[in-house]
C-alpha cells in the first residue's frame, strides 16, 4: 500500500434522533488538532435523516467539510448499512487517518469497517497525537488493567483507525462564524443490503442513565456496606442533579448495574464535580475519573489512594455526612 496517496483527516458525527452526541464535538476538537499538526483538512462524516441542520453545527465546532448522507432508511442505526456507506466513502477519498467514539455505536461499528478496509484499529484510546517524525497517529491507550500506558501505531495500512473514550477529549469552542463545505453524498442503499428491519423501538420505562455526559456524578464504592445503603447516593445525586455511578468491585458483587461503572472497564467520565463514597482509589478506577473536574473524596481511611487526586477530602462516615450534605442542600438550594 502507497500511504502517502491517503491524506486528511476524518471524525465520525455520531447522532441520535436527528441530534449530535457530544462525543462528536469531543472527536471534533481533537481531529482539528491532529489535522492541524499534519497540515490537512478535517472532515466530518454524518449519516442520519433530516439532519441536514447538524452540518453546520460540525463545521462551528471546528470541520473544515462535512460528508452529509440523510436518507429515511438512515434514520435508525444499523451495523450493515453504515459500514457499506462509509467503507465506500473512505475508498473514494483515502482519509489518512478516520477516529470515531468508542460508545455502543463506535465499538460495533468500527471493527467492521476496519476488517472491510484491511487495516488496523486501536480501540478505547485516552490520547491521540501525531508523531513529529514519521508524521504517523500514535494511538494510547491503557493496557494490563491500567497499569501501563501502550502507544501503538499503523506504519503500513490506511485509514490509521482508533476509537476514542468520550469524556477523554474537549471539544473546541464554539465558532458559527466559521465557513466549511458541505457535501451531501447519495446514500446509495440497495434492499439487499438491508439485512435488518426495525419494526418498532421499545423507550426504557426506568430512568435512563447517562454517565458520560453528566456534570455531576456521586459514586458509590465497596465502602457504602451494602447495596441498599446506595440509596444515600442517590438522594443526594437527585438534589444535586446528577448521577449515581459506581465502582467496578460493587458492580461485580451485584450491588448495582454495570451501566453505573465509571473505571477503565467501565464509562470513562469527565463531570464538573465527581463525589467519591467509600472508593479507596484504584488505578482502574481512578483511569475511569482523574480528568473530572473539581473531585470530592469522602472516606474513613485516611491513607485512601483517593485522596492523592482528590481537590477535596473529607476522612468521614458517608453514611453519617452524606445525608447531611442533602438535607443542607435541601434547605439552602432546592
Amino acid at each position: 500500500m502507497n500511504t502517502n496517496e491517503y491524506r486528511g483527516v476524518w471524525a465520525f458525527a455520531e447522532q441520535r434522533e436527528g441530534k449530535l452526541r457530544k462525543v462528536s464535538m469531543e472527536l471534533l476538537g481533537k481531529g482539528r488538532e491532529l489535522a492541524d499538526t499534519l497540515g490537512v483538512k478535517l472532515t466530518a462524516i454524518l449519516l442520519g435523516e433530516n439532519v441536514g441542520e447538524e452540518c453546520h453545527e460540525l463545521i462551528s465546532y471546528g470541520a473544515d467539510g462535512v460528508l452529509w448522507i440523510d436518507d429515511p432508511k438512515l434514520k435508525h442505526y444499523q451495523t450493515d448499512v453504515y459500514c457499506d456507506i462509509i467503507t465506500r466513502l473512505i475508498r473514494g477519498h483515502n482519509p489518512e487517518i478516520l477516529i470515531m467514539g468508542a460508545t455502543y455505536l463506535g465499538r460495533d461499528l468500527a471493527p467492521r469497517i476496519a476488517r472491510r478496509l484491511g487495516t488496523g484499529l486501536t480501540a478505547d484510546c485516552t490520547e491521540l497525537s501525531i508523531d513529529d517524525k514519521t508524521r504517523l497517529l500514535v494511538q494510547t491507550r491503557p493496557a494490563y488493567g491500567g497499569n501501563i500506558m501502550a502507544s501503538i501505531v499503523t506504519p503500513d495500512h490506511r485509514p490509521q483507525m482508533a476509537t476514542v473514550r468520550p469524556r477523554v477529549m474537549q471539544p473546541v469552542e464554539k465558532d458559527v462564524t466559521r465557513d466549511g463545505e458541505i457535501t451531501r453524498v447519495p446514500a446509495d442503499i440497495k434492499e439487499k443490503d438491508i439485512t435488518l428491519r426495525i419494526l418498532e423501538i421499545a423507550k426504557e420505562t426506568r430512568k435512563s442513565i447517562n454517565l458520560e455526559e453528566a456534570d455531576i456524578i456521586v459514586c458509590g464504592g465497596k465502602g457504602i456496606g451494602s447495596p441498599e445503603k446506595f440509596k444515600v447516593l442517590e438522594d443526594l445525586a437527585e438534589v444535586l442533579g446528577g448521577e449515581v455511578g459506581a465502582s467496578r468491585d460493587v458492580v461485580d458483587a451485584g450491588w448495582i448495574s454495570s451501566l453505573h461503572q465509571v473505571g477503565q472497564t467501565g464509562k470513562t467520565v469527565r463531570p464538573k464535580l465527581y463525589i467519591a463514597c467509600g472508593i479507596s482509589g484504584a488505578i482502574q478506577h481512578v483511569a475511569g475519573m482523574r480528568e473530572s473536574g473539581l473531585i470530592i473524596a469522602i472516606n474513613t481511611d485516611p491513607k485512601a489512594p483517593i485522596f492523592e487526586i482528590a481537590d477535596y477530602g473529607m476522612v468521614a462516615d458517608l453514611h453519617q455526612l452524606v445525608p447531611l450534605l442533602t438535607e443542607k442542600i435541601k434547605e439552602h438550594y432546592v
